[in-house]
């Protein structure tokens, strides 16, 4: 599909940069490997290995997204949450994600590999590939398990971040991953069941098209309820204390106190509210874990 290019200043050049990143996303990505750092270390890591992780991480992130703008560019014209994005409004050419995408890349190898380990570094091209490849080329137009599969993508930075302290990927690191890992099928469905016409406008088997909004809202009440555990587990087996592990089980029943209500009464509003609360869960339960982390490991509490 071509698109024509629109006349535009600088500002909104390095602005339309900036959204084939996808700031918000990537942002929230790279808060979940601050915990995994710390614990890793056992406390706060040198400061090179610190902002190394969290920066390449960023950088492997802002590249995966700039690679699915590319390929997504014809869908996101046809989708109205997606239709302003830089490439389908013409405000860049497809070739800008491309250069952005591969110039990230190469500087989220590079960060990795100077600042902390090659594994962290192979880990981190290896959640480009993941996102761009395996998930944007490969699942997200063939199978409604698209979202549940490419989830792998997101919960990269924990391992990243294990890696770049230990040379090695343990078990906490795995947990954290989990998290995230079965967080995102839940988030993303609920953001499907609301723009069911846009993903069926443009062809995308997302769950509520190809099997239906009842079934839709039975899954994100599985998923959720696979999920609450996994983000408890970290507590008993000594990763965390009870400054993370009171607050999460409350939140925790929150989450699937809210997926029964969808289940129960199937509005739109109820779709909403789950689909935001599910993005200020992810950064609480996060947030709540660097903090049991900081009072316990740095300053002894």
């Amino acid at each position: 599909m071509s698109v024509a290019l629109q006349p535009v200043g600088a500002r909104r050049i390095a602005l339309a940069c900036l959204e084939l990143t996808k700031p918000r996303i990537a942002t929230l990505v790279v808060i979940t490997g601050v915990p995994a750092l710390l614990l890793a270390a056992d406390g706060l890591p040198p400061a090179r290995i610190f902002w190394g992780a969290l920066l390449g991480t960023l950088f492997a992130a802002g590249s995966a997204a700039s690679f699915n703008m590319y390929v997504d560019r014809d869908i996101d014209g046809l989708m109205r949450r997606t239709a302003s994005r830089p490439l389908p409004a013409g405000t860049l050419p497809p070739a800008a994600a491309l250069v952005l995408g591969f110039a990230l890349a190469a500087a989220s190898l590079a960060t990795l590999a100077a600042t902390t380990n090659l594994l962290a570094a192979a880990l981190g091209l290896a959640s480009i590939l993941y996102y761009a490849v395996i998930y944007t080329v490969l699942l997200k137009r063939r199978t409604p398990q698209n979202i549940v599969i490419g989830g792998g993508a997101g919960a990269s930075a924990p391992l990243i971040a294990w890696a770049a302290v230990t040379g090695e990927v343990g078990l906490a690191a795995v947990l954290l991953a989990a998290i995230v890992f079965f967080w995102t099928p839940p988030h993303f469905w609920a953001l499907a069941l609301y723009r069911r016409d846009d993903y069926e406008r443009a062809g995308i088997p997302m769950l509520p098209v190809t099997h239906g909004e009842p079934a839709t809202r039975r899954w994100i009440l599985g998923y959720t309820v696979l999920l609450v555990p996994i983000t408890l587990a970290v507590w008993p087996l000594g990763v965390t204390g009870a400054l993370y592990g009171v607050p999460a089980l409350l939140l925790g029943a929150a989450f699937i106190g809210l997926a029964m209500r969808l289940v129960r009464h199937p509005e739109v509003a109820n779709a909403v509210g789950l689909f935001r609360f599910s993005i200020l869960y992810l950064f609480a339960l996060f947030a709540l874990m660097t903090a049991d982390v900081v009072a316990r490991s740095v300053l002894g509490a």
